[in-house]
């Protein structure tokens, strides 16, 4: 009973400061409304929740060549045990170390990417278990190629110094300071926003006023080159020959969303 009488006054505490509230404000009806000034600023809401203004997003599409390559490439070998793979690859990763710095890739440039030693087993039917076959080690690592020209050369260098060991992942292409592109990109977005918002406040007979609001997003793909570009131990070297190398074009762009306000 106690427990009861405890819910009513709470109950009763809550309700009756927002019947006394109301009635200090009865007859206003809303933003703009009779008496809604008078209304401290901590009370006041938006009734209706949309959004004021003219919405629209503008584009800005800019075209670069690129002046980055990031290469993926790195060493496999497989032998009986793992100290004898392990030496294998170590040797061979040295030479394909020294052969990119010799081909003008800095050391701050080299970063390993993936490093693995695992065995290598076959399942025997007839005594129905996993044989081990030997132990596998694999040592990749990302190298940027600042001199996109020399692309091939390097790429040719780190094969012959890898031998059938090599492998080569992939290879994409970047730009090292896109900040003049974004910029340019971000002019064109924003003359397109303010272009459309006239032509609505034009259609609509309202003037238009200045930004309340701005976002912005940006997309900036990175072509990459298909997997495989070489991976040795399946066969005899290729002959020693520069790929060639190609970086394209990349397209960015940039995108606003701008909320302009309505002028009478």
């Amino acid at each position: 009973m106690k427990k009861k009488w405890l819910l009513i006054i709470g109950l009763a505490a809550v309700v009756f400061p927002v019947i006394a509230l109301s009635g200090c404000f009865a007859g206003i009806p809303g933003p703009g409304g009779p008496g809604w000034a008078n209304v401290p600023s901590a009370l006041r809401f938006d009734l209706t929740g949309q959004q004021e203004g003219i919405w629209v997003n503008g584009e800005g599409k800019v075209t670069a060549v690129p002046d980055i390559a990031t290469l993926s490439l790195g060493i496999e070998a497989q032998e009986a045990t793992v100290s004898e793979a392990q030496a294998r690859a170590s040797e061979a990763m040295d030479r394909v170390m020294t052969a990119l710095e010799d081909n003008g890739v800095a050391e701050k440039d080299i970063q390993t990417q993936y490093f693995s030693i695992y065995k290598v087993t076959r399942w025997d039917e007839e005594k129905q278990q996993e044989i081990l076959i030997g132990y596998r080690v694999t040592n990749m690592v990302t190298a940027k190629i600042r001199d996109i020209d020399n692309a091939g050369l390097i790429i040719d260098a780190v094969v012959t110094a890898g031998g059938d060991l090599t492998r080569i992942d992939n290879i994409s292409f970047s730009i090292d300071d896109p900040s003049v592109y974004f910029d340019e990109a971000r002019e064109k977005a924003m003359a397109d926003a303010e272009a459309k918002a006239e032509q609505l406040a034009k259609l609509a007979g309202v003037g238009l006023g200045k930004p309340t609001y701005i976002s912005e997003s940006s997309y900036w793909p990175s072509p990459i080159y298909p997997r495989a570009i070489y991976e040795g131990g399946g066969g005899p070297m290729p002959a020693p020959a520069a790929p060639p190398i190609s970086p394209g074009e990349m397209e960015i762009t940039l995108t606003v969303q701008i909320a302009y306000a309505i002028l009478d």
